[in-house]
This record gives C-alpha cells, sequence and structure tokens, in this order.
C-alpha cells in the first residue's frame, strides 16, 4: 500500500510539472461581438521589432504567419486581402520589455504610405491597404510591459480599428527549437479562441 501511495505522489508531482511546463498563456475578447460573425482575416504588417541577434528576423516572421494562418483556418476563417473582417496585428517582444498598444489600434510602422517596405514573409498574405489603417485612432495609448519572449496576437475589426479579440502567450523562446517553440505557442494562444 505504501509502494502504491508513493508511485501515486511521484505521478501527482510529475503532472503538476507538465502542466507547468510551457507558456503562460492570457486571451481577452475585447468586444460583446460574436466573433463567429466575421469570416475573413488578412494581416496588418508590423515593422521587423527582433533587433537581437540570436534570431532571424525573416525566418521568425515566416514561422509566426505560417502558425497564425493554419490557426485561422482551423478556425473556419478564410484569407481576403482586399477586404477581410478581420486584420491581424501581431507582436514579438523577444528583446523588448515595452509595447504601446491601445484599443483602437496603435501601430508603429516604419512606413505609412503605399510603396514603402514591407518585409517579404507578409507578400501574399498582407491587407492590400494597410497604409489606410491610422496610426492612432483613439486616444486611449498605454504603457502595457511585457516580458521578453511575449507573442501577442490581436483581431482587429478593420471596419472599427478596435481590437476584438487579443491572445498572449510569454516564456524565453530557445533559439535552438525555435520553430517548435514558436509554433506551440502561439496553438496555445489559439486554444483559448472562443468557440
Amino acid at each position: 500500500m505504501k509502494i502504491k501511495n508513493y508511485f501515486f505522489g511521484l505521478s501527482f508531482i510529475f503532472t503538476l510539472l507538465l502542466i507547468g511546463c510551457g507558456p503562460k498563456v492570457d486571451t481577452d475578447k475585447k468586444t460583446s461581438r460574436d466573433l463567429s460573425n466575421y469570416s475573413s482575416y488578412s494581416f496588418l504588417p508590423n515593422q521587423d521589432t527582433i533587433k537581437n541577434s540570436d534570431y532571424d528576423n525573416a525566418y521568425v516572421n515566416e514561422i509566426v504567419i505560417d502558425e497564425i494562418n493554419q490557426n485561422m483556418k482551423e478556425e473556419n476563417y478564410r484569407l481576403e486581402r482586399n477586404q477581410p473582417d478581420l486584420l491581424v496585428y501581431y507582436h514579438l517582444m523577444f528583446d523588448e520589455e515595452m509595447a504601446v498598444n491601445a484599443s483602437p489600434v496603435y501601430t508603429n510602422y516604419s512606413y505609412y504610405r503605399p510603396g514603402y517596405y514591407v518585409g517579404p514573409y507578409y507578400r501574399n498574405y498582407a491587407y492590400n491597404n494597410y497604409f489606410t489603417v491610422p496610426r492612432v485612432a483613439g486616444t486611449g495609448i498605454e504603457q502595457i510591459p511585457y516580458r521578453e519572449g511575449t507573442i501577442v496576437i490581436d483581431l482587429i475589426d478593420r471596419r472599427t480599428n478596435e481590437i476584438v479579440w487579443r491572445g498572449k502567450a510569454n516564456d524565453v523562446v530557445d533559439p535552438a527549437n525555435l520553430d517548435g517553440e514558436l509554433r506551440s505557442y502561439i496553438d496555445a494562444i489559439f486554444e483559448q479562441y472562443p468557440q
């Protein structure tokens, strides 16, 4: 009987350790609207923000876009670059400690007119009129601190420029297992998406 209790105790501790592994995920539905009323999406490009030489900015963004695309399709959204219902705007805080966010949206573009440089990883996925989304829409800008390694995904109503859902995961991303960890963090965020 003592051996059985011993193994039960070990398995319980092991289970707790497994639950503690992985990123801390937090999501927030920012609207009373039913998210199932949206059917299409496109990406709102972000500037390259990764300055840490441990990460290849283009490679990281390719992984993130690919995994978000897969998750959006699993949620029954279709990619629509001309008039999408939702704009996907993600933030990668791999070497930042502070990000500026707001609802409506604050964007930190390094470009603001058509023809300005957009990373090649957005080529087939960016909203065609990304440059029409205002830099600042509203006055509610606030400083929000994030841990290094945070991935934030915002879904924005294209018509109102309001964030309707935000998901974030934070943990230190190991450059040696970049692909696997980024994909698992994004999947963990979308596991919390409202059904």
